[in-house]
């Protein structure tokens, strides 16, 4: 049976570009791939494209120096779809990647946590991915997850068979996954495969995303074009996202970093492309400026907003393909006002340009730390930011006339019907107070982050993630164990 997923962002036509500018960011990108050519380090990936049309060059740094014609760009454009539908972990539609649909998630990997009830900033532990994964399970605005932290007191050759165990046995909600190669990947999708009943169910209804990514300026590197292959062979989506220092791995301006970030992105989809034609592929990059005085990037700048901005409106207006981006992320090192106010402009901004899938939710310090309040403090954002995408309805019944002339002049709407039957459509916040001075005094006089932190809390206590069979969870140690024996010799 058909279950409807909620499409948002109806109010939002927000666009920075013009045609003619994305024509000309385009042509950009051609150029680059046609007269200055990319390094691809894949024997594979080198003759599919020799064998569709591309030009060989020289071999440089034990990669292959190849020239991508425009016209096999353009096919590849074509031949990618323009929806992917991405499903939960009990088979129901759970994001619809198309249009302006915003989905909003967490990021992965991250090699520091910020304690919430010690403020201590240390190590990610198992312990504390489980919990990342719950909170994201109960969150309501938190669409998917990804890892969150780097797993530091388990065997670092298995981290991300653990990360993904996790993922899978703490929500049901959709994941984006990271690997560190093919045969990494392949014990990820047999994960999965074993949750949702086999591959091919998996392919059908795929529950995760892979963030796979090229290395900026213009160099692919074999283990992200053989990931790049594997989730195209199995039909698995994938997005192909260099993540740029403006200023450092490409140019200072937004315009060249969104030409550049094209050229390299476009190079992973025509070879995506030529290896199984129709494979789903999502479109968009990093292009966050070096800040020169930290030699940081700097995730929450406007400049990296207004390239995320623009390489949506190409992906989602030119190519017609899903995007890929970035929001609720910070270069603040604690959960603080800088926080809040970095991640809440990147989560309006995201939201606003329409893109599909927008994770990092949750980071300080450039990704280098997470936090529990700052995804907790997010979801409240992200709650407000979708009723305001929602828009306004306008038709007999919310026009109201009918209430307003049996209201009259001088009359009020408190107890009238359609109050009754319209005050629960607006949106409820979860932790913003929005009681008197004096009731609020009253309650204990808590600031936002202390209410944060008694929402983790409770959740961490309360929560129960729905539970895998036992018989799944033992083909996910089993395939954990393979591993093991595989990587850890």
């Amino acid at each position: 049976m058909y279950q409807e997923v909620k499409k948002f962002n109806t109010a939002s036509h927000f666009e920075y570009l013009t045609e003619e500018q994305m024509r000309e960011i385009h042509s950009a990108s051609l150029n680059l791939l046609e007269d200055l050519g990319t390094v691809i380090h894949h024997e594979e990936a080198v003759a599919m494209l020799k064998k569709a049309g591309a030009y060989l060059g020289d071999k440089v740094d034990g990669g292959q120096r190849v020239y991508i014609p425009s016209g096999l760009v353009e096919w590849a454009i074509q031949s990618a779809p323009s929806r992917i539908t991405v499903y939960d972990r009990n088979g129901n539609p759970a994001m619809f990647l198309e249009g302006r649909n915003a989905y909003y998630g967490t990021g992965s990997d991250c090699p520091n946590l910020y304690d919430s009830f010690t403020g201590e900033r240390r190590k990610f532990t198992y312990k504390d991915v489980e919990d990342a994964v719950t909170l994201v399970d109960a969150l309501p605005f938190i669409d998917f997850t990804m890892s969150n932290g780097l797993i530091s007191d388990r065997k670092q050759n298995l981290s991300y068979h653990d990360e993904y165990a996790i993922m899978l046995r703490k929500t049901t909600k959709p994941q984006v996954i990271t690997a560190s190669d093919r045969e990494c990947l392949n014990d990820i999708a047999d994960m999965a495969a074993a949750a949702v009943g086999g591959r091919e169910t998996l392919s059908r209804k795929p529950i995760f995303v892979l963030y796979d990514e090229p290395t900026s300026p213009l160099v692919h590197s074999f283990t992200a074009i053989d990931k790049l292959l594997f989730m195209a062979e199995n039909s698995f989506p994938t997005n192909y996202a260099p993540g740029m220092m403006a200023g450092a791995t490409g140019p200072v301006t937004v315009a060249g970093a969104i030409a550049l970030a094209g050229a390299e992105t476009l190079a992973g989809l025509v070879i995506h492309q030529l290896k199984n034609p129709g494979a789903p592929f999502v479109f968009g990059a990093g292009v966050s400026p070096m800040d020169m005085g930290s030699m940081q990037p700097t995730y929450s700048a406007p400049e990296a907003m207004t390239g995320q901005a623009g390489l949506c409106e190409m992906g989602r207006r030119f190519y017609n393909l899903p995007t890929w981006g970035f929001g609720g992320c910070c270069a603040s090192k604690l959960p603080d006002e800088q926080a809040v106010y970095e991640a809440g402009s990147y989560i309006m901004m995201a939201g606003l340009c329409g893109t599909n899938i927008i994770h990092d939710v949750g980071y300080l310090e450039f990704g280098l730390t997470y936090s529990f309040d700052l995804l907790v403090m997010c979801d409240e954002i992200i709650g407000q930011t979708r009723r305001l995408m929602d828009g306004i309805r306008v038709d007999k019944e919310y026009l109201a006339v009918e209430a307003i002339k049996e209201v009259g002049p001088g009359g009020h709407f408190l107890g009238e019907e359609h109050t009754l039957n319209h005050y629960k459509e607006n949106w409820k916040p979860g932790i913003t107070d929005r009681k008197t001075y004096e009731t609020w005094s009253a309650n204990g006089g808590t600031t936002m982050g202390q209410r944060a932190k008694a929402k983790i809390k409770h959740i961490l206590e309360n929560h129960k993630p729905q539970p895998l069979s036992d018989a799944v969870n033992e083909k996910i140690d089993a395939i954990v164990k393979r591993a093991e024996e595989r990587l850890c010799k």
